[in-house]
């Protein structure tokens, strides 16, 4: 999806379907929002909305009951647009990896 502010490509998101288990989540297929960007010049003035508006159209006419996305914790900013666009967290989780075999 892209996000025209006056006449120019200024944003896109990309939404997914999951199948799988998605954190915070009950229902199955649930659209995921894979990605979203906004150029610093047109923030603030309704792209995101619109883009998230966009796929939430999109995600209901394949049956999606729910609509999730996720953040890094450190990312304070989009965490905060995500949480005015209506999210709500549902859990934090931190990744572990351990190495087996040296390469």
């Amino acid at each position: 999806m892209l996000a025209l502010v006056e006449g120019a490509h200024r944003g896109f998101a990309e939404v997914s379907l999951r199948h799988d288990y998605v954190n915070g989540c009950d229902t199955t297929p649930v659209a995921f929002l894979e990605g979203i960007y906004v150029a610093p010049e047109a923030r603030g003035r309704g792209a995101a909305r619109a883009l998230v508006a966009a796929a939430e159209a999109w995600a209901g006419g394949r049956n999606c009951r729910e609509f999730a996305s996720d953040v890094s914790i450190e990312n304070t900013a989009s965490a905060a647009m995500h949480m005015a666009l209506g999210f709500e967290e549902t859990e934090r989780v931190v990744f572990f990896v351990k190495k087996l075999c040296a390469d």
